[in-house]
Parts: structure tokens; sequence; C-alpha cells
């Protein structure tokens, strides 16, 4: 058996794939966690997603909480080693999951233009995750990750077990993170207290930037409208409601090759004078909030978008297809135009640009039906 065993041990030695994930294996559990998230999560507000999500959080502070033990020989000659060797890997898929299912739910839900600063430091994270070696700048690290994925995961589920979304319900919800990081620090201390003492003042300081990040990020609009996402945006030329739960959305039918096209990227006006922006927004079964469509036009003159309007109406959530609701404007101009759907206060869930061109008449008119 020992015979077989050296074997396949020298077996896998020779391998180029098993040494790669032996030098990357760290890198390799946070990436399971983003496979796994990308095949199981589905809605914010299920019960599933939601366990899901929290079963990560759990699994990151006892993890964090044990190795951290092994370190200081706190779990006995026989445990510490073993909590040493493979909680790294425990923390790091819980990471890898709790990152990516929040990266899965922020980026459903605003337009990848505005919502790239949270993009960008889930890749920070992988970066720093190959190439931070010495021990105290791995648990800097590691509690600023945790704390990343925590407060990201207190904003996504405050508002979907609330019903409510806002500033206000962001602030609170900011805050709670913190007093749940707190509590988290006061545990560790009691397994580490010289060391975390040591480093307290760097790991403030990193705490501090990730929150006042987060307000940043959020108060200038860079954080997608959390927990709403859309579905659909399209251009068109009639939107009307034929029966009890159908629409009928027509527009221009497209070239042979357009085999997909479902709504107007060059709108040639007609007789009624109107162009319309029709959206599906996701809202979680409790929450009800109102859906502005931002109207703009390009000017080329000064090479800017400009306020041609803003059109509101109100949403409820619960429908997995998500809420429907239309606008439309007027006395438009030829030129490039785009419609945004966006909250009250400006955020973006995503935008449909396209152009008007007034020297031709409508071609063959096709409609669906949602």
């Amino acid at each position: 058996m020992q015979h077989l065993l050296l074997k396949l041990k020298n077996k896998l030695n020779q391998t180029p794939g098993f040494h790669f994930v032996m030098r990357h294996w760290l890198t390799v559990a946070f990436l399971l966690g983003f496979v796994v998230d990308s095949i199981t999560l589905n809605r914010v507000d299920q019960i599933f997603d939601n366990l899901v999500l929290l079963t990560y959080v759990i699994l990151a502070t006892a993890a964090l909480l044990l190795l951290y033990a092994g370190v200081s020989e706190k779990l006995g000659e026989k445990r510490s080693p073993i909590a040493r060797k493979y909680m790294p890997l425990v923390i790091q898929y819980a990471f890898g999951g709790l990152l990516s299912g929040m990266l899965i739910f922020y980026g459903r839900s605003g337009a990848l233009v505005e919502s790239w600063p949270f993009l960008a430091a889930i890749l920070l994270a992988i970066y720093y995750n190959e190439t931070i070696i010495d021990r105290s700048n791995r648990l800097i690290y590691n509690l600023t990750i945790f704390f990343v994925g925590l407060f990201s995961y207190v904003v996504l589920v405050i508002p979907v077990l609330t019903g409510h979304m806002g500033a206000g319900v962001f602030v609170v919800s900011g805050v709670l993170a913190v007093a749940l990081m707190y509590g988290f620090l006061k545990m560790l201390y009691k397994i580490i207290p010289h060391f975390l003492t040591m480093q307290m003042r760097s790991i403030v300081f990193m705490l501090g930037i990730v929150y006042v990040s987060f307000n940043f990020l959020y108060f200038s609009n860079m954080i997608p409208p959390i927990p709403l996402s859309l579905k659909e945006v399209g251009i068109y030329h009639s939107v009307t409601k034929v029966a009890d739960g159908v629409y009928r959305l027509s527009y221009e039918e497209g070239q042979w090759w357009q085999l997909f096209r479902k709504s107007d990227k060059v709108f040639h006006p007609d007789e009624s004078g109107q162009v319309y922006c029709y959206a599906r927004v996701f809202a979680p079964t409790k929450l009800e909030t109102d859906i502005e469509h931002h109207w703009e036009y390009f000017n080329e003159e000064e090479k800017k978008w400009q306020t041609y309007d803003r059109l509101s109406y109100s949403i409820a959530g619960g429908r997995d297809q998500g809420y429907r609701g239309y606008t439309y404007i007027e006395n438009y101009f030829q030129g490039k135009w785009r419609c945004s759907v966006e909250t009250r206060r400006g955020q973006v869930l995503g935008r449909e640009v396209f152009s008007i061109d007034s020297s031709e008449g409508p071609g063959t008119i096709v409609n669906r039906f949602e």
C-alpha cells in the first residue's frame, strides 16, 4: 500500500498541472467559490440564495478564528497544525464565494460602466491573494477582504429584509456592518491579543479605508442600486397594454442577419410623434420604490450628454421577470439619444443608446408581446 501511494505521489509530482495547483492552491480555492456561485445563485430575495451567502459569512468567520487559534497554538499540539494547514483553504473558498456572490448581484444591479470600481476591488483581492506572503500582511489582508464581503452582504440583505432602500438604509446597514466587524475583532483579540495589538493601527486604517470608500462610491452613485436589477430596456414605436398582464411592443423589423433584435437602435419617426422607452426592473418581493427614465440627447456642439426630461413611475417587487414600465417623449429632434433607467438618487441600472433619423419613415413594424 505504501509503495502504491509513493508511486502515485511521484506521478503527481511529475504532472505540471499538479505543481501549478500546489503553488496557487489558495487562489484555486478562491476561484472555486466563484464557480459555485455562478451555478447556484439566482434571486437576491430567495431563501436559498441568502442562506448560501450567510453560510459564506459564517464559514469565513469560523475559519479565521480557527486559523489564528492554530497559529497561536491554542488548539493543542495535534489540532493546531491541522488548522494552520487547512483553514487558509476554507477562508479563501469562503472569500471567493462571498465576493463572487456580491459581484453577481451587484453586476446585475447596475450598468457595467457605473459598477467597475467593485470589479476592480475583486481583481485587486485576487492579485494580493497571490502576492502577500508576510504573516502580518496576510492578517491585514484577511481582515480587509472579510470586511469588504461583510459590508457588501449587509448592504445587500437589509433592503431585502426590510423592503426599503435609499441613503438612510445604506448608512444604517454600514453602521451594522461596522458593529459586526467590531464584535469579530473582539473575539479575535481573545485569541491573539498581542499580535492584534501590534497590528491594530494598520487594521483600523485599512478598515477605515473600506468604510469610507463604500460610502464615497455610494453617494457618488458608483455603487449599483442593489437589490434592484434591470432585466430589459429598449426603444419602441409604441407600447400598449392589450390584456391583463400583457403588453404589445412595436418596433421596426431588422435585417435578416439581426436575429436577436428586439427593439429600435435607429428610430425612424412615424405619424404618432412619440418615442417609447420600455423597461423591466426586478425588485425583491417586499420592496416598493420609484424608477426614473432619464432621457438625454448628445449635444454635438458641446460634446456632452444633456438632459431632455426625467419621467418617473412606481414599481413593486416580486415578479421574477421584473416589473414592467414605460415612458415616452414628444417634440424630439434628430440625433443621438439615450434612455437611462435610474433610481430617484440617480443610480443607473442600465441604459439604451439609440439614434433618431428623420430622413425617412419607419420600415415594416413588427410586434412582440410581454
